[in-house]
């Protein structure tokens, strides 16, 4: 349960990655404006202050986005609403990409925190808190809405980025499917923690908010028996993805575009056996990426003959 660009605006696009506003977000910046016009004698600083909220929250996602860039990942859209932002990030399949690109985003706002520290005493010694109580107080404000979001988001639980630095760190020494289950299971007794504050304070925010974290963590241990069972089946030797190295499976997970007959593309080398229709290029179900089927192979076939694959529509993965 993630938001998707449909029913969002687009703002601008910054180093090839386009940024989106969801129109649900404009309703939560009245209510929370309203919320909170009591705390500076004009509107205008509430409406600064949300601003800044913003603004804290773009950058925290261009962290991650550009993160994922660095380690030669996928990184081309944003999105922003009402419970944050999304960065739609795909890095390479390994555990150290991964930690980096998620990690970037919360390291954004430790990078914000100091600047922020220093204005606030800055703002102390000259005396703001009595000449401009208004620049004072937005001071005070962006500088714990970025502590709150720090804080929050290294929370270990699935899909925060705490919980998915949690379960790239435990993909170094458990493997990826176990990973991604054991911190998933973190994360539906997180949402348990939230649930029982939501009914303390009285939250409907907070009890969205876990609702959201268990549909995500659900959705987690469902990819995570995916993984397991992917990793459990047979490889084919001498092929592997250019961009993440893992071995093409075994058996007939493609489909042919033209009969829509499933086979194995490895083993006739991109020719569909029942329509003799060609594909040069597929995609791996491990990173994602199309490359040339004639790219995935790292040593001579082991039976003479080869199929030459012309160009053709991408054979796609039925798992």
């Amino acid at each position: 349960m993630t938001p998707t660009r449909q029913g969002s605006i687009r703002l601008f696009q910054f180093s090839g990655i386009e940024v989106f506003l969801h129109w649900s977000w404009f309703l939560i910046a009245v209510f929370m404006i309203q919320a909170r016009a009591r705390e500076y004698s004009s509107i205008l600083w509430n409406i600064l202050e949300y601003m800044a909220l913003f603004g804290i929250v773009l950058l925290h996602e261009f962290g991650h986005a550009l993160a994922c860039r660095q380690v030669g990942g996928q990184a081309d859209q944003i999105v922003l609403w009402p419970l944050g932002g999304v960065a739609y990030v795909a890095p390479p399949p390994r555990p150290g990409a991964t930690l980096w690109s998620i990690a970037a985003g919360p390291l954004v706002n430790v990078a914000l925190f100091p600047l922020f520290t220093a204005a606030m005493f800055l703002a102390g010694s000259w005396g703001w808190a009595v000449t401009m109580p208004n620049l004072h107080g937005f001071l005070e404000g962006i500088w714990l809405i970025n502590l709150i979001l720090l804080i929050f988001n290294l929370l270990p639980v699935y899909p925060l980025d705490g919980g998915q630095i949690l379960q790239s760190l435990l993909w170094f020494v458990l493997g990826r499917p176990r990973s991604l289950m054991i911190a998933s299971m973190v994360g539906i007794l997180g949402v348990v923690g939230l649930v029982a504050l939501a009914l303390y304070q009285r939250s409907v925010w907070i009890g969205i908010m876990a609702v959201f974290i268990l549909m995500n963590c659900w959705q987690g241990l469902q990819h995570a028996r995916v993984l397991a069972r992917l990793a459990k089946l047979p490889r084919r030797s001498g092929m592997r993805c250019p961009e993440c190295g893992q071995p093409p499976l075994v058996g007939g997970y493609w489909q042919c575009e033209q009969c829509r007959q499933q086979f194995d593309l490895f083993e006739t080398r991109g020719v569909c056996p029942f329509c003799q229709a060609r594909f040069s290029a597929t995609r791996c179900p491990e990173c994602g990426k199309f490359n040339a089927v004639e790219s995935w192979i790292v040593s001579p076939p082991a039976v003479p003959g080869s199929y030459v694959s012309r160009e053709g529509p991408p054979a796609t993965g039925r798992f």
